[in-house]
Formats: structure tokens, C-alpha cells, sequence
């Protein structure tokens, strides 16, 4: 099956030294059983353990590791001094660098052109080119690696690595091996066992291409399963709890730092920090808004400008935004390079996420490694957990509504079946007063549960808004709350106020942070009765609000409100809406088992 057939012995009979061989065809039969049964299994066996150690290559590597490792096993089969690796690149019809045995990519030019080469005529022919004097060879330009690397002969073999799918491209390309002979005469069959080698790649990057399709698959199961975990908890979804652990489960595709998502506001002149990990990122505070020229990465993400020049320190494409050098790159503030420092952030990752042909949302992913570029793969990973964190944030939002529906619900069927039972008998005159402020507060009412349910979508307009006059309204749809569950013995207390404090910020805002904050404290109240009371006053330069209740709480439950970590999700709501309105909230209780909430909100100073 493998000898030597007729015509072989043929032209070995025509050589110069079979002519000294014994006439007869004994000699010749001898001759081939005994080269098919001794040298052709040895040689084959060479020939399949070199095929099996490209095969077998760890898929896991990165694919210029995969294609180094290729040109370290042809080095060292075929006895050469080094090898190189280019593939070619159908945008730019170039031969870019991709690896060499022994390594000499920060010397090695990153492309060069396929026309005038010896790497594109192995691309252009699809056949081996061989160049037995480097020195003589017209399409070799860089002479200069004759004395730099010692050698003087070459190969260049062509490869290519079929599609995986539909609409991929072939990858090819060319290996060049290099030999220290000068005027080396290559044998057909150096070259047929390079190609037979080169060819095997494919294989090593189909099983990468199905470990990473795994892997995808598995971390989007893992994000998924996370954020409907969340769902099912009692608490509902928060962004916070789904970040901290989403994230970390990222460690394998990138060391990072922190991790953030960014909403855009309709005007796209504003960005706000939708969610940061860890949660001490402290840049912006969550929840923060503040303007998109504050960060000329930004602009560049949502396409409202391109850098004037190309540099080496960031990658634009339709995909992702990548700046490999923070410090460098003219899109990167002071202050988020003077941050980058303190971090040790070498390189930032923005992936935007569309909506039509605008973008409303990005995510920013600040890396240790200075990294040069995201597979597919890898940017593929990012915006499914992109997309799925929208999805979280609007559940997130619709439980908050849904959470903070519940005492203007219940405060308006209580006046509305007042109102009724006015409207059943006959009106005395004082009575019609009293129809006209219940009227007004159902009216009232339910236009603020509108405005709430319009604000999955958007929060209004901000605004100068008085603070105490907004607090006495939501005591007062309170009070009505008390009185429709029935609570008994609750004395309620106000004042004194102040009249004048004013800040600016958007009125549903401040109106639910109100609600949640006598919400809670009613039900903190004993069952037995005690006090509620509010008050307003300025400090320092603050709109202070005061809410304070009857009844103790543990230290440790005070810490954690104050900290944002406690499960009511009324507290979660209320944080998020503290930090966005630049305030902070004190927490105390005394002796005489009270409690007090103090809310600060910076004053609004008119422009003058």
C-alpha cells in the first residue's frame, strides 16, 4: 500500500550512484519491501505526532499564543532557526503580525503590504514560496535580518483557517521559516510537511471557537440565572445586589477595577450612573447626574464628536470605544487620569448600547491590563450583560413605583369614599369646603400617581421646589393612610417650620423620599400608640427635614440604614434618591425610645 512503485524505481535507476547497484529486478523488490517495512512507519509516526501536537494545543490560549506555539513546533521539526506569523487583513490589504518563534514582535514592522512581498506572493499563489538567498530576493525589503538574526533562506507557507460561520471569512495567511543556510536547496517534502502542519491550525481554531461558545453560553446562563434570582427575592430587583454579583463573575475575561452603567438623558447633554462596582467607586455617587463634556470619551461613545487625529492610545469602533492608555489618550479628563493613577487603571473599555439609532445607555470597564484590543467574544459577553442590565433597571424602577404606589393608593380611596359619603346626603355649607379640598387632593393625587407611572419612563422637569410646603402635604396624605389602616393612639406634631427653604431637583424626587420616610417611621410606631412629628430648618448652607417617631432601633439595624444595606426596599429607594439629590441622611434615637430622621438637601441658590 505505502511502497515504492514502478515509476519511483524508475527514476532511482536514472541516478548516477544506482548505476554501481546489481542488475535485476531481486535487488530492486528487496530494496522497496524493506524501506516500505522499516522507514515508512518510522517516518509516518514522526509525521502524525506533529500533526497531533498542533491539534492538541490548548484552545484556551489567545489565538496569537496558539499561532507562536504553531511556529515554535515548525522550528523545531524542520530544524530551522525561527519562524513568523501574518495574517492578512481584507480592510486594509495588509499583512499584519501575528506571533513569531523566538519572539521578536516589538521589532518586527506590524504590517506590511501585500503587494511587493514574500509573504503576499504565498498569499496571492496559495503555494509555497521558497527564497534560497534573502540577500538576492527582490520581494524581501528588510535586508537587514541577515546580520541581525543570522539567517539567509526561507519558506513561506501559506494557510488559511476556514469560516465557523456563515457570516465569517476565512482567516489566511503566512508562516515564514527562516534557516541559517545560505543558497539552501529546499526538498518538496520540507515544504509538503509544513503545509500538512500549517493546515492543522483550523482544527486547533474550531475547538477554541466551541470552548468559547461555551463558555459564552455559560456566563450568560449565569447572568440570567442572577438577575431572576433577584427577581424572585421578596425585596424585588436591585441593580446594587445584581451588580456585585454579576461582575466578579467577568474575573476570567478581565482583571478589572470597577465596572459602571451609564443611562443618557434624552437630550443626550447629561449621563447618570445607573450602577458601580465596587461599591465604593466614588468618582460619581449612583444615581448622579452630571454633563456629557465633562468626559470626551463620552462624546465619542454617543457619537456626538471624533477625535481630530488618530493616536495609538484608543480604538474606535462601531462596537466599543478602548483607550490603552489613560494617561496619554486626549479623551481621557484630568480627573479620570489622575483617578486611573490612584487605581491603577491602564486601560478603559466603553461599550455603547442602542436603542434605534441613539445610544441611551453605556457601560465603562476600567482594566489593570493595559489591553490592546476585545475578541468578539468578549465584547459579544458585555453587551448581552448590557442589555440585561437595562432590563434590570426598568424592573428595578417598576418595583420601585409599585412599592411607593401603596400610601397614595390607599390616602386617595380614603378621601374618595369621604367624599362620597359627603355627596350621598345633603350638603350643610360648611360641608362644601371640605368637598373642595378633598376634590383637590384626589386631583392632586392622582396626577402624581400619572407622573409616577410616566417615570419609568422619565422624571419631569427640574426645579425650584419648596421644601416644607411639600413635606406638609405628604404629612397630611400620611395622616389619612393612619386613619384608613387603623392605627390608633398616634399623636401627630408639627413644626416648627421654615417657609423659605428652597432647593432644586425634580418634585416626585423629593415627594417620594418624603412618603417612604414617614412610611417607615409610622410602622416603626409601638402598637400600643406614640408620636409622629416633622419639622423644617436651615443648617449650614442645608434644607434640613426632621421626622421623628416613637420607638427604638438597634444599632446594628441603624447602621445599615444609614449605610443603604437594610432589606425594606422603601430605605434601598430612598438612598438612591439621597445620593441623586446631592443630600445625606442622619439616623439617632435617645433615652426617651425616640427615633429621628434627618434629611439634608443643599439649598437652591436662584442664578443671578
Amino acid at each position: 500500500m505505502f511502497g515504492i512503485s514502478e515509476s519511483h524505481i524508475e527514476l532511482i535507476k536514472k541516478q548516477a550512484w544506482a548505476k554501481a547497484v546489481p542488475e535485476g529486478d531481486l535487488f530492486w523488490v528487496n530494496l522497496t519491501e524493506w524501506i516500505a517495512k522499516n522507514l515508512l512507519p518510522d517516518f509516518i509516526k514522526k509525521i502524525t505526532n506533529l500533526v497531533d501536537s498542533i491539534i492538541m494545543i490548548d484552545p484556551g490560549q489567545s489565538e496569537r499564543e496558539i499561532l507562536e506555539l504553531i511556529a515554535k513546533r515548525l522550528v523545531e521539526s524542520l530544524n530551522a532557526v525561527m519562524a513568523s506569523v501574518r495574517i492578512y487583513d481584507p480592510g486594509t490589504s495588509q499583512m499584519l503580525s501575528y506571533g513569531s518563534y523566538p519572539s521578536e514582535e516589538e521589532t518586527r514592522p506590524s504590517q506590511i503590504t501585500i503587494e511587493g512581498s514574500v509573504a503576499g506572493r504565498a498569499i496571492t499563489t496559495g503555494k509555497p514560496f521558497i527564497v534560497s538567498d534573502i540577500l538576492r530576493e527582490k520581494l524581501y525589503t528588510d535586508k537587514t535580518i541577515v546580520e541581525r538574526k543570522g539567517v539567509n533562506s526561507l519558506m513561506a507557507i501559506p494557510f488559511e483557517i476556514p469560516r465557523f460561520f456563515p457570516h465569517e471569512r476565512n482567516t489566511t495567511g503566512v508562516i515564514q521559516i527562516y534557516y541559517a543556510q545560505k543558497e539552501r536547496i529546499f526538498a518538496p517534502l520540507e515544504a509538503q510537511v509544513a503545509t500538512l502542519m500549517s493546515q492543522r491550525l483550523g482544527f486547533v481554531i474550531a475547538r477554541k471557537k466551541i470552548l468559547t461558545m461555551q463558555r459564552m453560553n455559560e456566563k450568560k446562563e449565569t447572568i440570567l440565572k442572577q438577575i431572576f434570582t433577584r427577581m424572585g427575592k421578596l425585596e424585588g430587583v436591585k441593580m446594587k445586589d445584581i451588580f456585585n454579583r454579576l461582575i466578579p463573575e467577568l474575573a476570567d475575561i478581565i482583571n478589572l477595577q470597577s465596572c459602571a452603567l451609564f443611562s443618557v438623558t434624552d437630550d443626550m447633554k447629561n449621563v447618570v450612573l445607573e450602577a458601580g462596582y465596587p461599591d465604593s467607586l466614588s468618582l460619581h455617587g449612583i444615581g448622579k447626574s452630571f454633563p456629557v463634556e465633562s468626559e470626551p470619551s463620552f462624546e465619542v461613545v454617543l457619537g456626538l464628536k471624533y477625535p481630530e487625529n488618530d493616536t495609538p492610545y484608543e480604538i474606535i469602533t462601531s462596537s466599543y470605544v478602548l483607550v490603552t492608555d489613560p494617561q496619554r489618550s486626549s479623551l481621557v479628563s484630568p480627573n479620570t487620569k489622575s483617578l486611573s493613577s490612584l487605581r491603577n487603571i491602564n486601560s478603559i473599555l466603553y461599550i455603547p448600547m442602542r436603542s434605534g439609532d441613539f445610544v441611551t445607555h453605556f457601560i465603562t470597564v476600567d482594566a489593570v491590563d493595559q489591553r490592546r484590543g476585545y475578541s468578539p467574544e468578549e465584547i459579544e459577553i458585555f453587551l448581552f450583560l448590557g442589555r440585561e442590565l437595562m432590563k434590570a433597571q426598568r424592573m428595578e424602577r417598576l418595583d420601585d413605583i409599585l412599592h411607593d404606589f401603596k400610601n397614595p393608593a390607599i390616602a386617595t380611596a380614603g378621601f374618595a369614599r369621604r367624599l362620597h359619603s359627603l355627596l350621598e346626603k345633603e350638603c350643610a355649607p360648611e360641608d362644601e369646603s371640605r368637598i373642595t379640598k378633598y376634590v383637590q387632593i384626589l386631583m392632586e393625587e392622582t396626577s402624581r400617581m400619572q407622573e409616577m407611572a410616566m417615570s419609568l419612563s422619565h422624571v419631569g422637569k427640574e426645579q425650584p421646589v419648596n421644601v416644607t410646603q411639600v413635606l406638609k402635604r405628604r404629612f397630611e396624605i400620611n395622616e389619612e393612610v393612619i386613619r384608613e389602616k387603623l392605627r390608633q393612639n398616634i399623636t401627630l406634631e408639627q413644626g416648627p417650620f421654615n417657609e423659605n427653604l428652597v432647593i432644586y431637583c425634580y418634585p416626585l424626587f423629593l415627594e417620594r423620599v418624603i412618603d417612604n420616610l414617614l412610611n417607615n417611621a409610622t410602622k416603626a410606631i409601638p402598637i400600643q400608640g406614640g408620636r409622629l412629628g416633622i419639622k423644617t430648618y436651615e443648617e449650614n448652607g442645608y434644607a434640613c427635614i426632621e421626622v421623628k417617631n416613637t420607638g427604638s432601633i438597634p444599632e446594628d439595624i441603624r447602621m445599615q440604614l444609614l449605610e443603604g444595606e437594610a432589606k425594606g426596599r422603601g430605605f434601598y429607594i430612598t438612598h438612591r434618591i439621597i445620593r441623586l439629590l446631592k443630600g445625606f441622611i442622619d439616623i439617632s434615637a435617645d433615652k426617651e425610645n425616640i427615633t429621628v430622621i434627618t434629611l439634608k438637601l443643599p439649598l437652591y441658590t436662584p442664578p443671578e
